[in-house]
């Protein structure tokens, strides 16, 4: 009788908890008693930026509440009212928040991408004052200028000579490596010389970013938890790599606070500007942090929009002939800050492909306290908070009808480009927390794109498969394979 009774309420509990679990009160993937939608997730955990979109594509608000065993409750948006909600209107319920920083701590510690609160406020205000000085802009101009004259273009003229395939995205990421480096921190690794094998330093940080991503992507989180304390598997290979990062970081500040106490004198870099400017005290993990995310910023996100950008030029030469002629009307070789900033066209152009290939596909924050989305949506206290920009370039409710479509002239009007707003663009998020390198990237890959268009035609391998492989920034699996050639005069 007693069994009976037990078994009664087993079944009592499990109806009732799969009636909460699958309330009307929230749209999400099916879900089950006590696991939630784990099954699902596991069969999606190789394409979540794919799965998460067709499922916000069939959400009335384009909004869903993810449900699974060991993992907080999630809330995903693609609607832009709740973007503007979480980033703006309620900025100071919807930190960065403990989950987030569990994941990135190894690796990112408590440098501006990870911060919150009072660690961020601080660096976010020197940051900002340094990325608006002109001397900073002028000396990002000069390194972009002499690394794309002096080492990218003979890279792809030598291609073109070799008339062999060209892993295009390596050459990116060599270039963007190189360039922060000087910008950042006033080194020249000189990656771009492909004789050279890869920096150590490079593919730690490559493995680190890909590692730390699989955390977010576990199934059950406590499994990467269980691996750290043992010191297994992944986390092994993510302890060994983040070693490397740290140590190249450490030594980058060892050598910089050495030049300044020589010459103490104001050097270009961002590290310097930290070291000499600032009224606050930095220790050395500190700056470690800042060395480390400044690198994720600025290698990681430049090469991986462009590689995006040329692979979709591949396959739409009209678009490529327009910013051709509109590159061509500039005579001297050398393009100015000014000449940059005027091309509309490529502006736009670039600004398209960052809509369907976001560098950084979705982020993450943290619910302080309970909260109600604009659409309708609530939620808990201590949920994760999750935006899409990716999705979002997908929307037909934001983009029309050829959302999918790879078309600059929707954001040209009457000939100058028209920019849309940052929480229905949020590739370079919005709020207080909007990315202060902004500018600074759209020189870089301004400067880039004009250079190379010029200059080159690629052609792409007809047999590569443009896929994304799961990593902090959206990076193409096998790299893009291109043939270069030279263009006519």
């Amino acid at each position: 009788m007693a069994g009976i009774v037990i078994l009664f309420l087993v079944v009592l509990i499990c109806v009732l908890f799969f009636k909460w679990w699958n309330s009307d009160d929230f749209y999400g993937p099916k879900s089950y008693p006590f696991i939630g939608c784990m099954i699902s997730f596991w069969k999606n955990q190789t394409r979540l930026c794919e799965w998460y979109t067709e499922l916000l594509k069939n959400s009335p608000t384009q909004t869903m509440t993810i449900l699974r065993l060991g993992t907080t409750r999630t809330v995903v948006t693609a609607n832009p009212e709740n973007v503007e909600h979480i980033l703006k209107t309620r900025f100071e319920n919807y930190p960065k928040g403990k989950i987030f920083n569990e994941i990135l701590n190894d690796l990112l510690g408590n440098g501006i991408f990870n911060a919150d609160g009072e660690a961020w406020r601080i660096q976010r205000k020197i940051a900002s004052y340094e990325f608006n000085t002109k001397s900073l802009r002028n000396f990002i101009v000069d390194c972009v200028q002499s690394e794309t004259t002096d080492r990218l273009v003979p890279v792809l003229e030598q291609a073109c000579q070799r008339g062999t395939f060209l892993d295009l995205q390596d050459v990116l990421r060599r270039f963007s490596f190189d360039n922060i480096c000087k910008v950042a921190f006033g080194m020249d690794p000189n990656c771009l010389d492909l004789s050279l094998p890869r920096s150590e330093f490079a593919d730690a940080m490559d493995l680190a970013c890909q590692l730390s991503s699989k955390r977010a992507r576990s199934v059950i989180s406590l499994e990467w938890k269980i691996k750290r304390a043992l010191k297994i598997g992944s986390e092994k290979e993510l302890a060994d790599a983040i070693r490397v990062v740290h140590e190249f970081a450490g030594d980058v500040i060892h050598r910089r606070n050495a030049e300044l106490d020589v010459f103490s004198q104001l050097k270009s870099d961002l590290l310097s500007r930290f070291l000499l400017l600032t009224e606050e005290s930095f220790d050395e993990k500190h700056l470690r942090d800042i060395v480390v995310s400044f690198v994720l910023a600025g290698r990681d996100t430049t090469a991986s929009s462009l590689t995006w950008f040329f692979w979709l030029l591949s396959s739409h030469p009209d678009v490529e002939e327009r910013i051709l002629r509109e590159v061509s009307e500039k005579k001297e070789e050398l393009l100015s800050f000014e000449e940059i900033k005027g091309m509309q066209y490529l502006h736009a152009a670039i600004c398209e492909s960052m809509r369907l290939y976001p560098p950084v596909r979705f982020d993450s924050k943290f619910a302080v306290e309970d909260d109600c989305l604009p659409d309708g949506t609530f939620v808990k206290k201590g949920s994760w908070v999750t935006y899409h920009p990716y999705a979002m370039g997908r929307m037909e409710s934001i983009w029309g009808k050829d959302c999918m479509e790879f078309k600059p002239e929707r954001w040209i009007k009457e000939g100058v480009f028209v920019p849309e707003s940052p929480f229905k663009y949020a590739v370079f998020q919005a709020g207080p927390r909007v990315c202060l390198g902004k500018e600074m990237a759209f020189i870089q890959m301004k400067y880039i794109a004009a250079s190379v268009i010029r200059g080159f035609r690629f052609r792409v391998d007809p047999q590569h498969r443009a896929d994304s492989i799961p990593s902090l920034t959206s990076t193409m699996r096998n790299g893009l394979p291109v043939q270069v050639q030279k263009r006519a005069s």
